[in-house]
């Protein structure tokens, strides 16, 4: 399979981002036609996997007391970072602070008074509850 990619690689155009193919189809990475054929289920997890462990071995490594969080409280980081970028993320000092320090219903409303939990609604809702409950959101 390896050689097999290679071989399909060097023939075709490779891209990072998104193009219009010679047939005006929007286009991404190795010639997927985003147009008429989009991506499988399968793809959209794949991708969304890597970048969640992107994310979480980012806030590992700038957040040392990230791993002593439970579960819950990991996930609610994880997807804000996934949201916000992790710099976007560690701009959230007193949030952050209040998470390190254990005081996560403290953490919970520095969270719905920011400006991004006017932007994402519902969201914000969600992982503020789960992170003073410490509970997943049960929908």
């Amino acid at each position: 399979m390896d050689q097999l990619r290679e071989i399909v690689k060097l023939h075709e155009c490779v891209r990072r981002y998104p193009y219009r193919c010679t047939s005006g189809k929007l286009t991404i990475g190795v010639v997927f036609n985003l147009d008429d054929v989009g991506l499988y289920p399968e793809e959209i997890d794949y991708i969304l996997d890597n970048r969640l462990r992107l994310v979480r071995t980012s806030l590992e490594y700038r957040l040392p007391w990230f791993t002593e969080l439970d579960e819950v409280r990991q996930a609610v980081l994880v997807d804000m970072g996934y949201n916000l970028g992790i710099d976007g993320l560690l701009k959230f000092k007193r949030t952050l602070g209040s998470v390190e320090s254990g005081n996560y219903a403290n953490a919970a409303i520095q969270m719905l008074e920011s400006k991004w939990a006017t932007q994402v609604g519902h969201r914000a809702e969600r992982l503020s509850d789960m992170m003073e409950t410490g509970e997943w959101y049960d929908h």
